[in-house]
């Protein structure tokens, strides 16, 4: 009787062990000084696999898509859901992460186009490597203006575009502003003229500081260099525009834009996700409070659209 438990007990706690092994392993890759992040790498490995770059939106986001004070690991659980769809992922750090942790932050040097220039670095590294089929960029947010530019000049092989904007930013803020601090629109739209003709300025509005300070206004210069709608336009390789109707920060009406101007586009609205790339079922409350959630998955239809996507687009 002991013996016969004794095995069933090693028997059940082997099948235990097999369950709880994930299919993907994780490595920590070093791209430059300044961006490093984590390699998906589905197991067990059938031949080279498309390797997915995740490209993280505004602010100092991580490889988890996450923030200090905003902790919702959405581009976490998007590699892992990805990975499991045996693709190789790789989510990397904004460069201003390895400059907060050197406590060499300087807004005044920062560059949009130094985020373009970091992504095309990431595939450049791995494209040397060999070890890919394919490689495809993903942006989320503001990473998709940054994954749109990028793909082009570094020739990937496929483009998604996770909650985009289809806007320019100008248009953007414009109408942000123009809802929440109407006070505030005419010196937005007399500033946005003044960068776009590479003046600096003082701001006078408290609305505007956060937006148009002095030291963050180069970094706002040459991010009004890029126009969505026209930047998508040049791209010759499969894209995919993704979105959700519980969007607060990009509404479908964006991802509409992105489509009009690229009819070839795959576009895919995926019910009750929001920004965060969460199912939201009830209201902004909810919606708002998603994003400090870390323990939250990801809609499930994100990661089965991507897969349906290049699997349609043999990627």
């Amino acid at each position: 009787m002991i013996k016969k438990f004794f095995t069933t007990f090693l028997l059940c706690s082997f099948i235990s062990s097999i369950a709880q092994e994930k299919p993907y392993t994780i490595t920590e890759v070093q791209i430059n000084p300044l961006i490093k992040g984590d390699l998906y790498t589905p197991v067990p490995q059938n031949g080279k696999p498309t390797l997915i770059i995740l490209i993280a939106g505004s602010g100092p986001t991580n490889r988890n898509g996450n923030q200090i004070g905003m902790q919702n690991n959405s581009l976490k659980y998007l590699a892992e859901d990805l990975s499991k769809e045996k693709y190789a992922v790789f989510s990397y750090d904004k460069r201003v992460i390895a400059q907060i942790i050197a406590g060499n932050v300087n807004e005044k040097e920062m560059l949009f186009d130094d985020t373009i220039t970091d992504a095309k670095s990431v595939l450049d590294y791995f494209r040397k490597t060999a070890n890919y089929r394919k490689i495809v960029f993903a942006g989320h947010s503001e990473g998709s203006l940054v994954g749109m530019v990028a793909a082009r000049e570094a020739n990937a092989d496929a483009f998604i575009s996770i909650a985009g904007p289809g806007s320019p930013i100008d248009e953007i803020l414009t109408e942000q502003i123009s809802r929440i601090a109407p006070i505030a629109k005419e010196e937005l739209v007399t500033s946005l003229e003044k960068l776009k003709k590479g003046e600096s300025f003082t701001v006078k509005s408290p609305f505007l500081n956060s937006l148009l300070r002095e030291s963050i206004q180069p970094y706002m210069r040459s991010w009004l260099k890029y126009n969505p709608q026209l930047e998508i336009q040049k791209l010759k390789i499969p894209v995919l525009l993704l979105n959700g109707t519980k969007d607060l920060q990009v509404t479908t009406n964006e991802a509409e834009k992105l489509k009009k101007a690229k009819p070839d586009a795959t576009l895919v609205i995926i019910d009750n996700m929001n920004h965060v790339l969460k199912i939201i079922t009830g209201d902004d409350t909810e919606n708002k409070a998603s994003y400090a959630e870390p323990d939250l998955k990801n809609a499930p239809e994100l990661a089965k659209s991507i897969n349906l996507f290049l699997k349609k687009n043999k990627l």
